[in-house]
């Protein structure tokens, strides 16, 4: 007799873990993770299988090796997932989503509509149409770089607008965002960009005020038939500082807005979209609006907060493919908070007292969670390595804390 499913997800990070805690809670499944690189995230752990393959990031090896598992593993199982975990593998599943799909169920969206919101260009053209906030954008290219005449003023956040042009891209000075407080800067940034090598546009916006409690995420996931079954609210309550992680977040409270609930719906529902998504917002002081960034087309390393605080990633997935389930949304309202340093740190950086608060609180009435630390999956070993990457987060923090995100 064949075992019902087993979920294939791609990367080695704490994402992947999160997913897996998700899968072993809810069904006791354990995960295979194939990966090119083994992260210390899912080593030692008992609640994931990995399987590292040398050039796992390229085409050839990506299509060859799921082809392989997937003869395999269908001998076993009556269904498998193929779940991309990062940009980088959501996109090569995408790319090659006809073959793969003889042997996975994959719940992504095709290219087309990959291509329509991935690039920030064609995506805030969507927001128009929808009416989805966002902030005054600018558009600069290779032709009006050197000219650059803004509509608006300074301070300006800078961004790629084609995030996997850029990410394969080496430079001194390189962040995943930038902030220019004049043209001087702004100038110099997308200079320094452009001969790097990137191809793409840059985008340029209106800069929001605001410190890291004026974040806000939100995870959906939307089942094969286009239907949203689960919002999912959360507000950032620290972000991380690093160069190449900014837009990452440290800590997040869940949260619940019906507004943003109902507006976000109707936009996932009408471009008929599926599977997992994950939105970037920033409240703006200056109208009362939350504006969007971005859409990520796939779950965020912060979302366990959204399986911590009750409300299951994976079984949205499961009861949507294998039990054929058409369940009601569900819209996330319990609070938890979710944190990815010790909780004596997050006290130590939070400055906001009613926020601090919040926290003490939750925390007394331990309503928090760390997404490495699972008492289901403790061993000396496992327990030492979790423990290292948060004290790596702590240093982190320490030494680039004040420097202020970008999205």
């Amino acid at each position: 007799m064949k075992k019902e499913f087993l979920p294939i997800l791609l990367g080695s990070d704490s994402n992947v873990y999160a997913i897996s805690r998700a899968f072993y809670d809810e069904y006791k499944i354990k995960p295979l993770a194939v990966c090119a690189r083994r992260l210390y995230d899912t080593k030692y752990s008992k609640i994931v299988d990995v399987l590292q393959y040398d050039g796992f990031g390229t085409d050839k090896v990506f299509v060859d090796k799921l082809i392989e598992i997937g003869e395999k593993y269908n001998k076993e199982y009556k269904y498998l997932f193929l779940i991309g975990c990062n940009d980088t593998y959501v996109k090569l599943v995408i790319d090659n989503k006809k073959e793969l799909e003889k042997y996975y169920i994959i719940p992504h969206v095709d290219s087309n509509m990959r291509d329509m919101l991935d690039d920030k260009e064609s995506f805030y053209k969507i927001c128009d149409k929808y009416n989805l906030d966002y902030p005054k954008t600018f558009i600069c290219t290779k032709d009006n770089y050197k000219e650059l005449k803004l509509p608006f003023g300074f301070p300006v956040a800078v961004k790629v607008s084609n995030s996997v042009n850029y990410v394969n891209l080496n430079f001194e000075g390189k962040k995943k965002g930038y902030k220019a407080d004049n043209q001087e800067e702004l100038n110099k940034i997308v200079s320094m960009i452009y001969n790097a090598g990137y191809i793409g546009n840059i985008i340029i916006q209106d800069f929001i005020p605001g410190d890291d409690t004026h974040m806000y995420v939100l995870n959906s996931y939307s089942n094969k038939n286009n239907k949203v079954k689960l919002m999912s609210l959360g507000h950032v309550i620290l972000e991380e500082y690093t160069p190449k992680g900014i837009g990452n977040y440290y800590a997040i409270v869940s949260d619940y807005n019906k507004d943003i609930y109902d507006k976000y719906k109707k936009f996932l529902e009408d471009i008929k979209y599926i599977g997992y998504s994950n939105f970037d917002l920033k409240y703006d002081p200056r109208d009362n609006k939350f504006k969007v960034f971005e859409i990520n087309i796939r779950l965020g390393r912060s979302s366990f907060f959204t399986t911590a605080s009750g409300y299951n990633v994976a079984k949205y997935l499961i009861e949507d493919y294998i039990y054929n389930k058409d369940n009601e949304t569900e819209y996330a309202s319990n609070k938890h908070l979710w944190s990815a340093v010790w909780k004596r740190t997050l006290l130590k950086y939070i400055k906001k007292d009613d926020i601090k608060k919040e926290v003490k609180d939750l925390i007394k009435k331990k309503k928090y969670s760390y997404t490495l630390l699972y008492k289901k999956d403790i061993n000396p070993i496992r327990l030492f390595v979790a423990n290292y990457l948060y004290y790596i987060n702590y240093k982190l923090l320490k030494t680039y804390y004040g420097q202020r995100g970008i999205k």
